[in-house]
């Protein structure tokens, strides 16, 4: 019996790896190998779409699988790096090695080039099959030289015909210089928590303006943001900016009504906008110190929903301009259809009749106006913030924006694109020093083959709604380019498996859009990292992100390791606790109440922050960023940035909220409801802190230790 358990999970273990799952990873927590359960590999298999429902059913699934490998001619997708001649694979049954072949290349621009092919003279790689058939695998050139882009490359031979994307890339990444000879700086706050004296309740477009003019007038280069995406506001209710409606789509709470053309044609939107009952409800969303997400945008869609009544009722040039931009954005016209119909049902997608759950609308499944209002929204936050980008450029200053790795499981892209993501499986990340139970992120992640399969149509627009305004792009979550946790239906964040995909298929779509966009292209890299992200990052000129407190050393010599040139730098993330918050420890009681460490651990952790302190001031002081007796947290801060500012980072990022002492977090990853996350406000509103005397002067010794080192280069 022993020994045919051991068949069952070898077995097991080659089906997984065909699959491209992994069987083991490195448990951080316990330094050792860790083998997948072979429940949890048996569940990820049955997402991925092979047919087993226990150890029975796997000597039939590898079979198939094996089988289905070698029926594939050829793979979906080929990488043409730099120009270099492109080696391509076919995979024929035995007896179809020297018939003829037609094949031929179809450029992104439409031109058409015939390809030679004589499968005489190309060499037999390999001989072997799966069954009764044999195959044979033929070596084909395509020629070099290429011009970047996505190409169709179409074999036809032995009546079948097959196809394959080529990407034509450039290996590296797009690396604009800007700034003090290629070292910029920036400001960090989500738009949510940037508020002014005019705005409801929270930040909107027009206050982001305002602020990348303020950073401009401090030699800043960036402004980064978090997500801005298309959210659910209302039915179902969730503000988080890394789980949108979708990642084609931006959010209308952050638009700025009074900047509206039609706000001069609408009488009813002006009476609106200046009655007492709207006044006093904005008026209490701007005292609150919490964004009130759900009033906010019941509020200003009351405003909106007039304006859009008022373009709709009659023609005009505008009217023609809204026809023409959803020309030419098909898939808005299926997203206002999404949303209306989700608006009139009350109810999330999965919970539709069957037609509409399946992708089918038909007119009388939703509300006009509702489609009307989403059309007309989406409009007016693509005018708004292309002119915005395009203003903060003419400044020298871009946006820094952020791409999240998954999406709300109920929005439109999940509903739309259904084949490419695996429903009910969860992406997350396995157990590690900072959340011992590991995490489990509630999106479901996308298949590594069928987004193969699709050409990446959906990863590429996503990339380029986000580069069409970006300066600089942030890939949430880096490592899911080259495998992702996840977790089947009904276990534990820590049941987990390992997927793999093809990283370099999306590097190189990354290395492409970057150019065609001129935009640099950071990866969060930070976690658990596998030995082959970084050298692939720096092989592609994808930039890293340093984070302080993770490269401090103990060792009051050399207390933190250096920034490297490819970097951007800072002291934390959305994720962190702002810096004085970090200094004074506050979070490992936190850790402790969320059960994320126990009191002997806290204890220790205590103990090695202590160390930590330590050895960062006396390694200020002895390098002369420290003068006298010292270690408060301002006058570390500064002595902090200083360094970053100093060192060889491409870019240094200064997130605001560290410049007035803030303590608590924007978020505390692992917790919902648990805390406010992704609701607080900044302390101060921006015309405030653009006058604090020590927010300013900070800034400004950025910018003067940035440019001291350009000179120095």
């Amino acid at each position: 019996m022993t020994e045919k358990r051991g068949t069952d999970v070898r077995q097991l273990h080659q089906l997984a790896r065909l699959y491209g799952v992994q069987t083991a990873y490195d448990d951080v927590l316990g330094h050792r190998r860790r083998e997948a359960s072979p429940e949890a590999l048996l569940a990820v298999l049955r997402a991925l779409g092979a047919e087993v429902e226990n150890f029975r059913d796997v000597p039939a699934a590898l079979r198939e699988r094996r089988q289905a490998q070698w029926q594939r001619c050829c793979e979906p997708v080929v990488l043409a790096w730099d120009g270099d001649p492109v080696g391509l694979t076919l995979r024929l049954p035995a007896g179809l090695e020297s018939a003829p072949v037609a094949a031929h290349l179809q450029l992104e621009t439409g031109e058409v080039r015939r390809i030679g092919c004589d499968l005489t003279r190309s060499p037999t790689v390999q001989a072997a099959g799966e069954g009764e058939v044999r195959y044979v695998v033929k070596r084909l050139a395509l020629p070099g030289g290429l011009p970047w882009g996505y190409h169709q490359f179409t074999v036809e031979v032995g009546g079948m015909t097959f196809e394959s994307l080529v990407i034509a890339a450039p290996l590296r990444a797009c690396a604009p210089l800007g700034g003090h000879a290629g070292r910029s700086w920036g400001a960090f706050l989500p738009l949510y928590a940037l508020h002014s004296q005019r705005s409801w309740g929270g930040g909107d477009l027009t206050d982001l303006e305002a602020l990348t003019g303020w950073v401009a007038g401090l030699g800043g280069g960036l402004v980064g943001t978090l997500p801005f995406l298309a959210a659910f506001l209302d039915e179902p209710f969730d503000p988080s900016p890394y789980a949108p409606v979708s990642r084609l789509f931006w959010n209308e709470l952050y638009l700025d009504v009074t900047r509206i053309p039609e706000l001069e044609r609408s009488p009813a939107a002006r009476t609106l906008l200046t009655s007492s009952a709207l006044r006093e409800v904005r008026e209490a969303l701007r005292a609150s110190p919490w964004v009130d997400y759900r009033r906010a945008m019941a509020l200003k869609r009351r405003v909106l929903e007039e304006l859009a009544r008022g373009l709709f009722a009659e023609a005009s040039e505008r009217q023609v301009a809204l026809r023409r931009f959803v020309e030419a954005h098909p898939m808005l016209e299926d997203y206002a259809r999404f949303r209306a119909t989700g608006e009139r049902r009350r109810a999330p997608w999965p919970a539709w009749p069957q037609p509409q759950r399946e992708g089918v609308l038909a007119e009388g499944d939703y509300g006009e106006e509702a489609r009307r209002y989403h059309l007309y929204v989406q409009w007016l936050a693509h005018e708004q913030l292309s002119s915005l980008s395009e203003r903060a450029r003419e400044r020298g200053v871009g946006l820094y924006l952020d791409l999240p790795l998954g999406v709300h499981p109920n929005g439109y892209d999940v509903w739309r694109e259904r084949a490419l993501f695996v429903l009910g499986v969860c992406g997350g990340a396995p157990p590690d020093g900072f959340f011992i139970k590991g995490q489990n992120w509630g999106f479901p992640p996308l298949h590594p083959e069928r987004i193969r399969a699709q050409g990446y149509r959906y990863t590429i627009a996503c990339l380029r709604h986000h580069l069409a305004q970006a300066s600089v792009l942030r890939i949430d979550h880096l490592m899911g380019l080259h495998r992702l946790w996840w977790i089947p239906p009904g276990m534990p964040a820590h049941e987990g498996v390992y997927v793999r995909y093809r990283a370099e298929e999306f590097y190189a779509i990354l290395a492409l859009e970057s150019h065609r966009h001129k935009a640099l292209i950071v990866g969060e890299d930070l976690g658990t990292v596998p030995p082959a992200v970084r050298p692939a990052m720096a092989r592609h000129n994808v930039q890293r992100m340093y984070v302080l407190p993770f490269e401090m050393t103990g060792d009051p010599h050399t207390a933190l390791r250096a920034p490297s040139a490819d970097s951007l730098a800072g002291l934390n993330t959305h994720d962190m606790r702002p810096f004085a918050g970090f200094w004074q420890g506050l979070d490992i009681p936190d850790r402790v109440a969320l059960g994320l460490l126990t009191a002997a651990d806290a204890q220790s952790e205590r103990e090695g922050r202590e160390a930590l302190r330590g050895a960062l001031v006396r390694f200020f002081e002895r390098t002369g960023r420290l003068k006298g007796p010292c270690g408060e947290a301002r006058d570390v801060l500064r002595a902090c940035l200083a360094y970053l500012a100093a060192s060889a980072a491409r870019i240094v990022i200064v997130n605001l909220e560290d410049l007035w002492l803030e303590t608590d977090p924007q978020n505390t990853p692992g917790t919902c409801d648990e805390r406010p996350n992704w609701r607080r406000k900044a302390r101060y509103a921006f015309e405030t802190f653009c006058q604090l005397p020590h927010v300013v002067e900070t800034l400004r010794e950025v910018d003067r230790q940035r440019k001291l080192a350009a000179g120095a280069r």
